[in-house]
């Protein structure tokens, strides 16, 4: 670079060629003036001023002042200069143009480079070998391999530079089909032979696709043109067989390196790791420093990764300690791989440490930290880690933002996540897909889906987390029948993974879709996806829960049998109140050494509470510590529950007084129940208060509160806690029902007046309203007359009859005899109940309504909860 950034000067030297000027210098008075490097000589004369000038000195002087702005780096003057060139039709000549792409490529210039790009087209037909190679070189930096390729076309001749350029930016930017073409054109078109600069690009990309065979004939080349003693060429091929997989061609010409330099040991090593092969890779650690071989900030960094991945607290400090000794300890990179390290292992105290001691944090270690609280069940931890970063003037990243909104998603913090959600947007964070898909999940978490709604509709490129979390979302919200809907439109753009399969089974056993989900069973059969995973357990749920318990049953038995496997048929055969079953099986399951867990007792004591099994139940609590399960909050609510059903609702009393931990309201809601069923509401009433001390947002216990009021004929009661509930915002869900028909499933609002069928529907159930009153099944008119319009309205809030539209549709759109089977959201109030059992004894049929809580088998006027 030149050392001053003045213009250079003229000097006229005494001679032939300058005599006219040394005659001229005598008689007037010259004065040079300089403009953007061009000279203009002004002389003056009595009668005016005339202008001299030179052009060929004027492109001379203009190119040398345009190389010295270039040296110096000063790229606005240059530019200016260049286009006031371009103005006065000065010709730039091919050294000031490379200079000029140079300055553009080093000061990352992209619109100026783009400039200079374009004048330099306009001025030439063709580039040479040096300013088309800037031209490479610039494009292939600034990431433009559209505008790299047309000046490769552009370029009257090519030498080796050009073909490497090209083909590394094509493998840097992941074109490796197209890198390796360029590479065969280079040699069997250019007529050009690579160097040690072509192979470890080329290598690059056969490692980056991966294709083995395609490095296997790379490595021939490198044996054809000798460059087998290369130490950057065999560091390139050790990397290629690595990232392909073949660990052992690797370790081979490793061995047979004659000298090894730091990036050779690295390769190999971080080789093993990536390969899932960390224990070889930690022995050529400590073997290369068994040969006073020092590692680097890299060699470190990877086997600290490799401890997370062993899980191995025991190696990952000593390689801590390892890391301090050697001085390492400083680098914040290697701080980072530590915090992870130990945020793997589960030691996040230990990560804690690493992380206060640093003396300088990054966004990695920030994020690394929040990513970290939230994989290790500490929500709090990580939103109160935000908060800190924030205060240090951090900007979060993306990672950042997706980690503390699904901590946001976790606790159901909802403002925090919108907060989090501005701030996307202000950032423009919003754009990435894991943001996004973060704030789905939170705002389905907490129950705000049509801000989740939104924002999926606003994603241009939505990837399969997307869809599942939508999916997941609506399930989560009681819109099965939408998710359904977004499961049946995934599929037509993207193949659905586990995931989001177990998510759209969840929908169709909630509605009761069997045909959407024997669907999905065959998709899984056909593909094999998640087999081996959650997925056969989630399609038994499904059965069970759509109650048909022969198929479940085969299911079953044809999948491998784990504790969670045993819980859904537990839990189903409780559903239905089959308590001896429940027992049954549990047995067979202990003998099949499937070890029990808190859902088994769960399952197994609400079993035995629906069939007032009420000695088995307690015996099983008791012998819970037995199978390693400690008494959680919800076995002392089913205890609670199962000596409640059974009547003895002091001894349920005696039991919440006497309990080690303090009752929850689930505790006190289950005694609250019992009252109901018992009609007790002197004690109902103090499991009220119990209750209401504790929470007042759950709308169950007000509907328990109004059915013992109702049930005891307390209407005003019934008004005051109707009152509370609308005074604390509290709304019941309208009641809806689902039925299939022919594959297809039909949903029933209970004030819905626009189904295409609803005078036929509304037509039968009148029908057989018009039998039971004739057979004494109803009330008679005085009875009703005499009514409070209180006990009314309670069974349309908190029942809504959706389930008799269902049955009635079902009744008219299928044939006789056919069992017909019906999902609803809430519970059956005593009026539809008596009112099913009419029908199933009128028509004949099978009908069976699971609601809220029970499984209703309906047969011959009878049901199988025993009313």
């Amino acid at each position: 670079m030149a050392s001053s950034a003045q213009p250079p000067h003229f000097h006229l030297k005494p001679g032939k060629s300058n005599s006219f000027q040394s005659k001229a210098h005598k008689r007037r008075n010259v004065h040079f003036y300089w403009n953007f490097g061009i000279r203009k000589v002004f002389t003056r004369k009595s009668q005016g001023l005339s202008v001299l000038s030179s052009s060929s000195s004027s492109t001379h002087f203009s190119n040398s002042q345009l190389h010295g702005l270039c040296a110096n780096g000063k790229l606005e003057e240059a530019m200016k200069l260049l286009n006031s060139m371009q103005e006065l039709r000065i010709s730039v000549d091919e050294d000031a143009y490379v200079a000029m792409v140079r300055l553009c490529e080093w000061k990352r210039a992209h619109e100026e480079g783009s400039k200079v790009y374009s004048i330099a087209l306009n001025s030439m037909s063709s580039l040479g070998v040096d300013l088309g190679n800037a031209f490479l070189a610039m494009f292939v930096r600034f990431g433009n391999l559209v505008d790299a390729w047309y000046v490769f076309g552009k370029m009257s001749e090519r030498n080796l530079f050009s073909w490497n350029v090209l083909v590394g930016g094509y493998a840097k930017q992941g074109y490796f089909d197209e890198a390796m073409c360029l590479y065969h054109r280079m040699l069997w078109v250019g007529g050009v032979k690579p160097d040690v600069y072509t192979f470890p690009c080329v290598l690059r990309t056969c490692g980056g696709i991966p294709d083995l065979a395609r490095g296997r004939e790379v490595h021939v080349h490198v044996l054809r043109y000798g460059y087998e003693l290369d130490i950057d060429v065999v560091n390139a091929l050790i990397t290629m067989y690595v990232k392909c997989g073949d660990v052992k061609s690797a370790r081979l010409l490793f061995d047979r390196m004659p000298r090894r330099d730091i990036i050779s040991w690295n390769a190999m090593i971080s080789g093993y790791f990536e390969n899932g092969m960390c224990h070889e890779g930690l022995k050529l650690f400590f073997a290369m420093r068994v040969l006073s071989v020092d590692p680097d900030l890299m060699t470190i960094t990877s086997v600290i990764s490799a401890c997370a991945l062993l899980g191995d607290g025991r190696l990952g400090r000593d390689i801590h300690a390892y890391v301090i000794s050697s001085g390492f300890a400083v680098d914040v990179s290697v701080c980072n791989s530590l915090t992870q390290m130990y945020l793997n292992a589960g030691s996040w105290r230990e990560a804690e440490k690493v992380f206060t001691r640093m003396e300088r944090k990054d966004i990695v270690s920030w994020t690394t930290m929040i990513s970290g609280y939230e994989y290790n069940f500490l929500p709090e931890k990580a939103i109160d880690t935000y908060r800190m970063m924030d205060q240090d003037c951090v900007k979060p990243d993306e990672i950042a933002v997706a980690a503390v909104l699904s901590a946001c998603a976790t606790l159901g913090d909802l403002d925090t996540g919108v907060e989090l959600h501005k701030l996307a947007i202000k950032a423009r964070l919003i754009s990435y897909v894991i943001v996004a898909n973060n704030l789905i999940n939170m705002y389905s978490k907490c129950k705000s889906i049509d801000k989740a709604l939104d924002i999926f509709h606003n994603i241009p490129r939505k990837n399969v987390i997307s869809w599942t979390s939508i999916i997941a979302g609506l399930r989560l919200n009681n819109r099965c029948f939408e998710a359904l809907i977004f499961f049946r439109q995934m599929k037509m753009t993207l193949q659905p993974n586990a995931i989001t399969l177990t998510a759209a089974l969840a929908a169709c056993a909630r509605i009761g879709a069997l045909m959407c989900g024997k669907e999905i069973h065959a998709h899984v059969l056909r593909t094999g996806v998640g087999l081996d995973d959650f997925l056969p357990n989630a399609l038994l749920d499904m059965y069970v829960r759509c109650g048909r318990m022969n198929i479940a049953w085969n299911q079953f038995n044809s999948q491998k049998k784990d504790v969670s496997s045993w819980n859904i048929l537990l839990t189903g055969y409780s559903e239905r109140g089959q308590g001896s079953v429940v027992v049954e099986l549990f047995d067979r399951m202990v003998k099949s050494r499937v070890r029990p867990d808190e859902i088994t007792f769960i399952s197994l004591l609400c079993g035995c509470s629906k069939s007032q099994m009420v000695r088995e139940g307690l015996m099983y609590f008791s012998r819970m510590e037995e199978y390693g399960v400690t008494p959680n909050l919800k076995h002392y609510a089913c205890v609670v529950d199962l000596l409640g059903r059974a009547g003895e609702l002091e001894e349920a009393h005696k039991f919440i007084q006497k309990m080690p931990v303090t009752p929850d309201p689930a505790v006190w809601g289950a005694l609250l129940n019992a009252c109901r069923i018992h009609r007790d509401i002197e004690l109902g009433e103090l499991s009220a208060q119990r209750i209401f001390e504790l929470d007042k947002e759950s709308v169950g216990y007000y509907i328990l509160l109004c059915n013992l009021y109702a049930d005891c004929s307390k209407w005003r009661e019934v008004g005051k806690v109707r009152r509370m509930m609308k005074e604390n915002g509290l709304t019941v869900d309208a009641g809806c029902s689902w039925v299939e028909v022919k594959g297809k499933v039909h949903a029933f609002l209970s004030d819905d007046k626009y189904h295409p069928q609803t005078k036929e529907i509304n037509t039968v159930l009148e029908a057989f309203n018009e039998k039971m009153r004739d057979v004494g099944r109803t009330r008679t008119s005085s009875e009703s007359s005499s009514m409070n319009d209180t006990e009314i309205s309670r069974d349309e809030i908190f029942c809504g009859h959706s389930e008799r539209k269902a049955i009635a549709f079902g009744l008219i759109n299928t044939v006789p005899g056919m069992p017909i089977w019906v999902t609803k959201n809430l519970n059956m109030c005593e009026s539809c109940h008596d009112t099913v059992k009419f029908i199933s004894k009128t028509v004949r049929r099978e009908i069976s309504v699971r609601d809220a809580e029970h499984f209703h088998h309906f047969r011959d006027g009878e049901c199988s909860c025993g009313d």
